[in-house]
This record gives C-alpha cells, structure tokens and sequence, in this order.
C-alpha cells in the first residue's frame, strides 16, 4: 500500500453522511472521499480547513464505518 499521505486529494469528491448527533453548532457529520485504491481521506463537515484523516477500506470496516452509506465501493 502507497503511503495515505502522500495521495494527492486536489479534486477529491467528497460525500458527506451525518450520524444525527447534534450539537449547538449543528449536527455532527463527516466527509468522506475515494482517493485512490483502497485508500480514502475522512473529514470533519464543521472543520472544512482541518486536513482530513487518510484511511483504508479495513480500518474504516474496524471503526465501523459503512462505506455503502457514501455510495463508495472497496
């Protein structure tokens, strides 16, 4: 596997889904984006500036994190 960090996310398309959870700012939700072969980049939709987390299919599954629920495949 090529380093998560060293993929380019210029240009990424990036889907959001939202748990539900709300705070006073507003509901909690995260970003996710297809980066590469079984690499993705996952951010925070309230901290569009922060750099989003770089993760693989496995470790999104182990977090329990449904790729499915984004309309992105494995």
């Amino acid at each position: 596997m090529a380093d998560l960090y060293g993929l380019n996310i210029e240009g990424a398309r990036f889907v959001k889904a939202c748990g539900g959870n709300t705070h006073p700012d507003g509901e909690a939700c995260v970003i996710l984006a297809r980066i590469g072969e079984d690499a993705y980049a996952l951010g925070d939709s309230k901290r569009p500036h922060a750099e989003p987390l770089r993760f693989t299919a496995a470790e999104l599954n182990a977090a329990g994190i449904d790729l499915a629920r984004f309309n992105l495949t494995a």
